[in-house]
C-alpha cells in the first residue's frame, strides 16, 4: 500500500506540475516573462549552448531544426514511405534490393540503346560506384558507439551509485516492454520521428520545457529520498558497494 501511495503522489505532481506551468504561462505578462527567461540558468541536461550547436551546428542540425521545411519534409516522407512499405505492405528488403537493381539496369539498358540508336555518337551511361572506405567508416563508426554503450553500462554497473544503476535498469525494462509491443523498425521510425520533431518542438518552447523538466526532477528526487529513507538504505551497505577504480 505504501508503494502504491508513492506512485499515486507522483502522478499528482506531474499533473499537477503541467497545470502549474500551464497558469503561470497564461498569467506572465511578456516584460514579466523576458526576465524570467533572462535569469534562467538551469536548461536541459546543463546545457550552455543553443540547441542548435549542440545538434552539431551543421546540415544535420538545420535538417532536425526544420531550417529547409522542404528538405526535412522529404526526408521524414521518406522515412514513413520506407516504414510504410515493410510494416503494413508486408515488403521484404531482398525484393527491395532486387527489384531496385532491376530497375537501375533497365535504365541503363534503355539509355545506352536508345542514345546510340537517336545519335550517331552512343553517350556515356552514367555508373554508381561506392566509395573503397564507406563499408569501412560506416563498420568503424557503428563499432565505436556500440563499444561506448558497452562501456558506460559497465561504467555504470562496477563504479555507478545505486540510484544510477537503478535508473539504468528501469530504462533498459521500459526498453524490452516497447520492444515486445512492436518490432525494431517501427521503434527505428518512431526514434527517427521523434529526433525530427523533438528538437524543433523545444527550440520553439525551450522556456516552458526547461522549467517543467526543472521541477519535474526536483519532485522527482525528493521522491527518491522517501523511497531510500524507507527501503533502500535498509539494504546492507556490502551487497551493493561499488569498487572505485583509478
Amino acid at each position: 500500500m505504501h508503494e502504491k501511495n508513492i506512485v499515486e503522489d507522483v502522478i499528482d505532481d506531474l499533473v499537477d506540475n503541467f497545470a502549474e506551468t500551464v497558469q503561470k504561462k497564461k498569467n506572465v505578462s511578456f516584460f514579466e516573462q523576458e526576465d524570467t527567461v533572462a535569469s534562467r540558468f538551469n536548461r536541459l541536461f546543463g546545457r550552455e549552448k543553443p540547441i542548435h550547436h549542440v545538434l552539431g551546428g551543421g546540415k544535420s542540425a538545420d535538417v532536425l531544426l526544420w531550417r529547409n521545411k522542404k528538405i526535412s519534409a522529404s526526408v521524414l516522407m521518406g522515412a514513413t514511405a520506407i516504414w510504410v512499405l515493410f510494416e503494413w505492405i508486408n515488403f521484404h528488403f531482398l525484393s527491395l534490393v532486387c527489384y531496385g537493381l532491376l530497375l537501375g539496369m533497365i535504365v541503363q539498358f534503355v539509355w545506352s540503346n536508345a542514345s546510340g540508336a537517336l545519335n550517331r555518337s552512343q553517350s556515356r551511361v552514367p555508373r554508381l560506384v561506392l566509395p573503397k572506405d564507406f563499408f569501412a567508416d560506416v563498420g568503424v563508426t557503428v563499432g565505436t558507439e556500440v563499444n561506448r554503450g558497452l562501456m558506460f553500462l559497465q561504467d555504470l554497473a562496477c563504479r555507478g551509485s545505486l540510484k544510477q544503476f537503478l535508473m539504468a535498469g528501469i530504462g533498459l525494462w521500459v526498453a524490452a516492454i516497447i520492444g515486445s509491443c512492436c518490432n525494431f523498425l517501427t521503434v527505428l521510425y518512431i526514434g527517427f520521428v521523434g529526433a525530427h520533431t523533438m528538437p524543433v518542438l523545444y527550440e520553439r518552447y525551450e522556456d516552458e520545457v526547461d522549467g517543467f523538466v526543472d521541477s519535474l526532477l526536483m519532485k522527482f528526487h525528493s521522491h527518491y529520498k522517501k523511497i531510500d529513507t524507507g527501503f533502500l538504505s535498509r539494504i546492507p551497505s556490502g551487497r551493493f558497494g561499488f569498487k572505485k577504480h583509478d
